[in-house]
């Protein structure tokens, strides 16, 4: 006699993709001009910040009389002073699509663009920072940041070349990555997650870290390198189609109100992120624990970081011990959804531990 079971709730979901093109192959970047006609555009503007100008400059060379120049003004943060003059000059010059190519601060100029004009996007990352698969923008306006959702600021095409990311420096590839596996780990006890989105975050979050360790290694090892914008894909995606949480509230927390570096950022909290939410979600703490090779997922991602030699406590990065107190305010003001409710005295006290560099639980 058949039998019957009631379904799981577990897997009750609703999942909306998000339209993207992604190319994903050494010397992608060739293809920049079929990809440029391929959205009707001929008035490419190129950005970049000014660190990143020649391989800026070598996109815009390649593109021809498809591009109208290179703009080199992004910032970390995207502030909307800087936001604003991108925009005037996308127009003064007539462009009809953008190209960023660089990391989170150069694509999200491009969004900053796109999202007053609709400007198309065309995303070439150079970081492992993952914002190039996300309708996510960010603007920095009298020392907040505000973030929201758009479908206008979404890349319409992204070209992931790991030749690129050769270049990008280990301390940097390393936190870098390491902001691309905290929106996995978010991911996987969000709100709105879903059964894909969990299965890309633990594969994304299992391919950084063996690619950071192959990057720290051999920093010229395109395979390694290959593994890291390949774990980013996944991480980013899981970021643009599921919401965030208490980690990504007190980083842009401290990095819009404090002006701290972006993914160095991500780095040192998002231990004692985990360390907070790890009874309130188990199953996503031993899935991102069974990605990294751990015991446990916050003592995971902090030995990663300690073993690859990232940073591991805020004042190292500029923080004031004076501030924590009004960081925690900004953070309680408006605080994100979050498996474990936000208790004030909590968060001091992590804000505290990352600031002090304590491995979560000791």
């Amino acid at each position: 006699m058949a039998t019957t079971r009631e379904a799981d709730p577990t897997h009750d979901f609703i999942f909306t993709a998000q339209p993207a093109r992604v190319v994903f192959a050494r010397g992608s970047l060739q293809r920049l001009p079929q990809e440029v006609e391929a959205l009707g555009a001929r008035r490419a503007l190129v950005l970049c910040t000014p660190q990143q100008r020649d391989q800026a400059q070598a996109a815009a060379d390649l593109l021809g009389a498809l591009s109208v120049g290179v703009y080199d003004g992004a910032q970390m943060h995207v502030p909307i002073e800087g936001a604003r003059l991108a925009r005037e000059h996308a127009r003064a010059v007539g462009a009809d699509c953008a190209v960023a190519i660089g990391g989170g601060s150069t694509i999200g100029l491009g969004k900053a663009i796109a999202l007053e004009s609709s400007l198309p996007i065309i995303a070439v990352p150079t970081t492992y920072a993952g914002s190039e698969m996300t309708p996510i923008y960010g603007i920095t306006e009298a020392g907040l940041k505000k973030t929201g959702r758009d479908a206008r600021v979404l890349p319409r095409t992204v070209l992931y070349d790991p030749d690129l990311s050769v270049g990008l420096p280990v301390a940097m590839s390393v936190t870098s990555g390491i902001n691309a596996i905290a929106h996995a780990a978010e991911g996987l006890y969000a709100r709105d997650g879903n059964p894909v989105m969990s299965l890309m975050a633990e594969e994304g979050i299992r391919a950084l870290a063996v690619g950071l360790r192959g990057v720290v290694r051999s920093p010229s090892d395109l395979a390694a390198r290959g593994d890291c914008l390949y774990g980013a894909w996944l991480c980013g995606t899981v970021l643009g189609h599921v919401g965030m949480a208490l980690h990504h509230k007190l980083c842009h927390t401290l990095g819009g109100s404090f002006n701290l570096p972006h993914a160095e950022t991500h780095t040192i909290v998002l231990p004692h992120a985990l360390h907070y939410n790890t009874q309130a979600a188990p199953e996503a703490m031993r899935r991102i624990a069974r990605a990294l090779g751990s015991d446990d997922a916050a003592t995971g991602v902090h030995d990663l970081a300690a073993e690859l030699k990232a940073p591991l406590a805020l004042r190292d990065i500029g923080m004031p011990e004076s501030e924590l107190d009004r960081a925690a305010e900004i953070a309680l003001a408006n605080p994100y959804w979050n498996p474990r409710p936000i208790e004030a005295q909590a968060i001091r006290e992590l804000l505290r531990n990352a600031w002090e560099g304590r491995r979560p639980g000791d």
